[in-house]
């Protein structure tokens, strides 16, 4: 009797910085969602795919869930929301808080996931940093608080039971056909992973209040013929002009690093060399306007 394919999405959830991008990366091998150290890094959904003979399982990485603050924050927020809406599994991830069993940011997102049908796993992540002798309370604290079908302990960082992660996810999946071709490891378009790349640098390099009122375009991406040279045209836009000063950098010194260190990711893609090309440009209070988040793709709806 031939075997059932199986295939899905498992919609990765949780507050921001608890792993979410770097468990879609570890997964797959390969960077497709950026990491940083501040909060709400990720903007969009991001989806990773893993096609094995007996299932295709779809990832999706969403924006950490947060009180919102502007357009920006809730259009991020209600993107986390459908994609719970929309899994087959939701992994819900969270890291151990220092003086409690529950992350006191968790707990609204608690009682959202008590409602949800799909099947939940609880991920416990960063455990090679946490005393063994709390992970058993803190399991179940989350499992009181919200019943989970699986709950699995993991390192995203170091790949620690990562398999065990992927095989059983599989067990939850409905029957189904490949919703992607079988070497296909992402559905993000070119132009979007390389404003990604481009904002990672961004976020790493720039002052902690000038990060989360950056957006990039990429308005040119050409191979020039006869050549193998990629041609990229990119515009960082900012709030405000102190901002712009900053991004630029003295003598130009800052959007110089930025493109050389993006240069290098956005080389490893195409395999050729790239010709990077950016300018800065100000779109003020650009995180409430429905047309600049329609135009830089963060609408939800």
């Amino acid at each position: 009797m031939e075997k059932t394919y199986k295939s899905g999405f498992a919609a990765i959830v949780g507050r921001p910085n608890v792993g979410k991008s770097t468990l879609l990366n570890s997964l797959l091998g390969e960077k497709v969602a950026i990491i940083t150290n501040k909060p709400q890094t990720t903007r969009n959904m991001v989806r990773g795919i893993i096609t094995t003979d007996e299932a295709q399982i779809v990832f999706v990485d969403t924006p950490g869930m947060h009180i919102a603050k502007d357009k920006l924050s809730e259009n991020m927020v209600k993107m986390a929301e459908n994609s719970i809406k929309n899994g087959d599994v939701v992994l819900f991830m969270t890291a151990p808080a220092e003086k409690s069993d529950i992350h006191p940011a968790d707990v609204e997102i608690l009682k959202g996931l008590a409602k949800v049908s799909a099947a939940k796993f609880l991920l416990i992540n960063k455990v090679d940093l946490v005393d063994k002798g709390r992970l058993l309370p803190i399991m179940e604290a989350y499992n009181n608080a919200c019943p989970f079908d699986e709950t699995i302990p993991i390192s995203a960082l170091k790949g620690e039971n990562l398999l065990n992660l992927r095989e059983t996810i599989v067990k939850y999946l409905p029957a189904g056909p490949k919703f992607f071709p079988d070497d296909m490891m992402t559905d993000a378009p070119d132009k979007f992973i390389i404003s990604e790349m481009i904002r990672e640098k961004a976020l790493y390099l720039l002052q902690e209040e000038i990060p989360h009122g950056i957006a990039v375009e990429i308005t040119q991406l050409k191979k020039r013929e006869g050549k193998e040279i990629v041609d990229i045209e990119a515009t960082i836009y900012c709030e405000k002009n102190s901002h712009k000063g900053i991004i630029i950098g003295k003598g130009g010194a800052m959007l110089k690093e930025i493109g050389i260190r993006s240069r290098k990711d956005i080389q490893r893609i195409y395999e050729e060399k790239v010709n990077l090309q950016m300018w800065v440009k100000i779109k003020e209070n650009w995180r409430d306007s429905d047309f600049f988040m329609r135009n830089f793709g963060f609408k939800a709806d």
